[in-house]
């Protein structure tokens, strides 16, 4: 079964799940909503869009989703201010509000997304080549500083077998070493893991999230370098 490699890499990256009102979240490796909504950005799909053409939404929130954390990231929070915010109810103006922001600071992940319809990836592969709108890692001010196409990054492999495959997608720094091992989270089909809420049930416009479950192992570094990341 064919799966698409994507290289999410930037200096913040945010990917929360459970934001309210004036915090911001952040959960510790990308969210399936969050790719999801990268990839629709890169065909052009309308966040109003799930079943509409020329390119729906609803198949690629079929694809099975894994990611290895290459360089896990620190996490951050960052305060910002807005002057004369009307409440919910309408009945006062907020002179000054704080509001939390929190992010992943250098983090790099490679990302999977597994399905049996491989003309479907190798649209979504040329749209990450050459997308339709700007590329955000989470949030529109959250820029990649690397591509997220990756060269040769369409292969015919399971979702754990291309993630325990590709080589390291990050360079160590000043005094590091590179990892014997990487940790990576994949979709289970079972029930078993961790409850995730962020299963995209219809477009982004409607907002509507449910269930799925990840599970974590890990995986050996491969040393050799087969592949030539763009």
């Amino acid at each position: 079964m064919p799966t698409l490699l994507l290289r999410l890499a930037g200096p913040m990256q945010s990917w929360g799940t459970t934001s309210r009102f004036d915090q911001r979240d952040t959960g510790k490796e990308p969210s399936k909503s969050g790719v999801i909504g990268l990839l629709a950005a890169a065909l052009g799909i309308d966040r109003e869009n799930w079943n509409g053409q020329p390119e729906p939404l609803e198949p690629l929130t079929q694809l099975t989703m894994g990611v290895r954390h290459d360089r896990p990231g620190v996490l951050k929070r960052d305060y910002q201010t807005a002057q004369n915010i009307i409440s919910a109810d309408r009945s006062k103006v907020h002179e000054t509000a704080v509001t939390t922001r929190d992010y992943l600071a250098d983090a790099v992940f490679l990302v999977g997304l597994q399905g049996p319809d491989r003309n479907l990836l190798e649209r979504a592969r040329a749209g990450l080549q050459n997308p339709v709108w700007p590329l955000a890692l989470g949030r529109k001010s959250y820029v990649p500083s690397e591509s997220v196409w990756l060269e040769g990054g369409l292969v015919d492999a399971t979702l754990l077998e291309a993630l325990a495959a590709w080589p390291w997608i990050t360079t160590p720094r000043r005094g590091e070493t590179a990892p014997e091992r990487l940790l990576v989270s994949l979709e289970s089909q079972d029930g078993s893991g961790a409850l995730r809420m962020d299963q995209p049930l219809s477009s982004f416009a409607e907002r509507r999230f449910g269930a799925r479950y990840v599970r974590s192992e890990w995986v050996d570094l491969q040393r050799e370098d087969t592949h030539a990341p763009a």
